[in-house]
């Protein structure tokens, strides 16, 4: 790996984000002193994560620091002396639903009162949720969030030792945490978080609000962590951030986004590296170059249009026009022309009219994405976009039922090409929608099902696509051809 030039005021003024010496002591000594608290006790932890990719990332990490405490992990919150919802707090849905199944924990603190339940994460970083928990959740022993997954031990230990309920929220320069041990789901896949938080205020959002500004990762320690699991057999690896195209910006390190793909890419070993989300104000030709000339960069972009309407996306403050956004598009078709393409689409965004509506469908028709993740505007507290006039529910729902019917006549054109097609294939285990078969991503990060052994999960396989459709393909095992 190339040596990093460094600025020396750079490089100190990096090491005054991380965690502080004293931070980390207090860290090391809570999980020494729970350890011993828990220790030939056999206690469980549960965790119960909603939300995106970078919540499940941080749910590995709460996972990571239950285990080096002494817990063990169970799968029902019933058997656990540790319970941990970590909340979203993009959607209103997201919140209802966290918010009901910490209500559902009521009972188990009555019936066995030495339960610790802890709520974390993006929700009970805004503070209005913060005292809805203390006033109205009063078993609920305390709250953190996502800046401040390293207080949990500490927390932790204050309530084992008769402290007082305790409710955080995050500082307004929020740290890089670095030192938090990770417990990860699945031995083949990985989330790796490069940076933390959020620049972009984006007037429907209200991740910056939650999760805090830009925090990059040193790429040293990104580059060693994969090296780690490429070194363990993973096979996956999906780098995440809220805009993982303004890496780096933050500290002014001598390497962008681009430069910690190429890094990334001269890694020794037979896996695949994806990434999520970008902004398409900061997906620059550099980086586009360098995805078509990799080796391990799989050839997808997932690039957020959000809406295909130039006056709503100057209302959402995306800082782009379509008109520019089918520039990178082009670009990215023409440097890499099997390129899958996904996106996600706002709809019922305040103030859109019927004509802005059409703007998007024409962007989908004109883009032909292989998918997209479509959803319903949902008002945000504290975001700009909760105070405009909102549109009728019914028209939100109407325009939607007509956003996924187009998508699904594009999705099935775009899969049926590949009719006929061997698509190298990682296994990810039997279908959970039918269990008879299995089931793998291609490339794309297609799902294919197949017939096969089980034991192929975790491993690469080539497949012939038989059948196709708008959400799934079907396939079966390439034979090897035999040397005589």
């Amino acid at each position: 790996m190339d040596e990093i030039r460094e600025d020396k005021t750079e490089v100190m003024r990096y090491r005054d984000r991380l965690l502080s010496d004293g931070v980390i002591r207090k860290y090391s000594d809570a999980v020494i002193k729970v350890r011993a608290i828990v220790s030939g006790e056999h206690l469980g932890y549960y965790v119960r994560t909603f939300g995106c990719q970078q919540n499940e990332a941080d749910s590995e990490r709460i996972a990571g620091m239950a285990e080096s405490m002494g817990y063990e992990k169970r799968e029902n919150p019933e058997d656990a002396s540790l319970i941990v919802i970590n909340t979203c707090a993009v959607r209103d849905h997201a919140e209802k639903k966290a918010l009901s199944v910490t209500g559902q924990l009521k009972k188990i603190k009555q019936e066995r009162p030495g339960v610790i339940i802890a709520v974390c994460g993006c929700m009970v970083s805004h503070e209005k949720r913060a005292n809805q928990i203390k006033r109205s959740y009063p078993y609920v022993d305390f709250t953190f969030g996502t800046p401040d997954l390293h207080m949990l031990p500490e927390l932790l230990l204050s309530r084992l030792e008769g402290g007082r309920r305790s409710f955080i929220l995050p500082p307004d320069e929020p740290p890089v945490s670095e030192c938090i041990p990770v417990v990860r789901n699945c031995r083949y896949r990985a989330w790796v978080s490069i940076m933390f938080g959020c620049n972009n205020f984006c007037t429907y959002c209200i991740v910056p609000y939650v999760r805090g500004r830009e925090r990059s990762r040193r790429p040293e320690t990104i580059i060693d962590e994969i090296r780690g699991l490429v070194a363990d057999g993973c096979r996956e690896i999906t780098l995440l951030g809220q805009n993982v195209n303004s890496y780096g910006r933050d500290c002014s390190f001598d390497c962008n986004f681009a430069e910690l793909l190429r890094r990334i890419d001269a890694v020794e070993g037979d896996f695949t590296v994806r990434f999520m989300t970008s902004h398409p104000k900061d997906a620059t030709r550099e980086l586009i170059d360098v995805i078509a000339g990799s080796r391990h960069i799989a050839h997808q972009f997932h690039l957020p249009a959000q809406s295909g309407s130039d006056r709503i996306l100057k209302a959402m403050n995306r800082r782009y026009t379509c008109e520019k956004y089918l520039e990178i598009i082009k670009y990215i078709r023409e440097k890499i022309p099997d390129c899958v393409i996904t996106s996600d689409f706002m709809v019922g965004f305040p103030g859109e009219t019927e004509e802005d509506f059409a703007e998007t469908l024409k962007l989908l028709s004109t883009v032909e994405y292989d998918m997209i993740y479509s959803f319903i505007y949902s008002p945000r507290e504290l975001t700009p976009a909760a105070e405009m006039e909102q549109l009728d529910e019914k028209i939100k729902g109407e325009r939607l039922r007509r956003m996924v019917d187009l998508q699904t006549l594009i999705a099935d054109k775009k899969n049926s090409a590949l009719l006929g097609a061997t698509e190298r294939v990682l296994c990810v285990g039997r279908s959970q929608s039918d269990r008879a078969v299995l089931e793998g991503r291609d490339y794309g990060n297609k799902i294919v099902l197949f017939e096969g052994d089980p034991g192929l999960e975790g491993n690469f396989v080539d497949v012939e696509i038989i059948d196709t459709g708008a959400f799934v393909m079907r396939g079966k095992i390439k034979e090897s051809k035999q040397e005589v």
